[in-house]
């Protein structure tokens, strides 16, 4: 796919508009939350399979879907699943979908995903709103020739994630008795797990929580001028912290086990967000 090809993009953006409408805010369901998007009202799916150019879904708890509707009386898009880097595509691609996002006039984005906690203190079930992040990847959704349409060629990335919206999500957090907090997340590549002395040196780091996905979708979005929440789900204690080894079914059963929670949290932030 040539990523940084705007009638591509453009193409899939009228795709979407099409099939779903307009929407000037999104989410971006991670492993085991993408039940949020059966909440919605007034609901139209378009599978990324029908959608000119877009990259397919394969991680499993990844549906693969666009789906447009109603959320606390406001227009949404929800991404029912992401694509990855560990899937075998390039920081580009996987960040394509926040280029369209960017051609279909979204200016808010809610990026979720699920996530190891290397801070201690967390537990599984407990959420994380991204005060910052860490990218040990290598990889940038912005290499190669910069479109100007989007953005600068070398965009600041100091505040990273809305300071406000992450004041907005914890206040909500806050008074529905959810457990979030503030924290940095790292990503790297996958799809093995870290190991514990990639743990030990993420905490020296400073990372709270790691993860395979969310860092090239922000890059991107704030690229192109699009405010980023980022909120992780704690559905694993990291490697080396507990004394089993970690598996992709145990991240899914704490996203099931989340996800109402997390529903009713999303509803309120989508509610009272600017």
């Amino acid at each position: 796919m040539e990523i940084y090809d705007l009638t591509t993009v453009d193409r899939a953006a009228e795709s979407i508009r099409r099939g779903c409408g307009f929407a000037d805010a999104a989410l971006i369901a991670g492993s085991g939350l993408g039940g949020f998007a059966a909440t919605l009202e007034d609901r139209s799916v378009l599978p990324y399979k029908d959608i000119p150019g877009f990259p397919v879904s394969t991680a499993p708890g990844h549906a693969g879907e666009w789906v447009g509707g109603e959320c606390a009386g406001r227009r949404l898009y929800v991404m029912n699943g992401r694509v990855h880097c560990y899937e075998g595509h390039d920081a580009l691609t996987v960040a394509f979908p926040i280029r369209v996002m960017a051609r279909l006039g979204v200016k808010t984005l809610i990026v979720t995903n699920a996530a190891g906690g290397v801070n201690t203190s967390y537990k599984p079930g407990d959420f994380m709103v991204l005060s910052d992040f860490i990218n040990l990847t290598g990889w940038n959704p912005l290499r190669g020739a910069n479109i100007d349409e989007f953005g600068p060629r070398f965009p600041d990335m100091s505040k990273a994630l809305d300071e406000s919206l992450a004041r907005t999500a914890l206040d909500a957090a806050a008074a529905l008795g959810v457990t979030a907090r503030a924290g940095v997340y790292a990503m790297m590549t996958g799809p093995s797990y870290e190991t514990p002395a990639e743990i030990r040196m993420l905490r020296t780091l400073g990372a709270d929580a790691v993860g395979m996905s969310t860092v090239p979708e922000i890059i991107a979005a704030r690229h192109s001028g699009i405010r980023v929440l980022g909120i992780s789900c704690i559905t694993n204690m990291a490697s080396g912290i507990l004394p089993r080894p970690l598996t992709h079914a145990e991240v899914m059963e704490t996203g099931e086990r989340a996800r109402d929670g997390f529903a009713k949290w999303v509803g309120r932030i989508v509610g009272t967000m600017g």
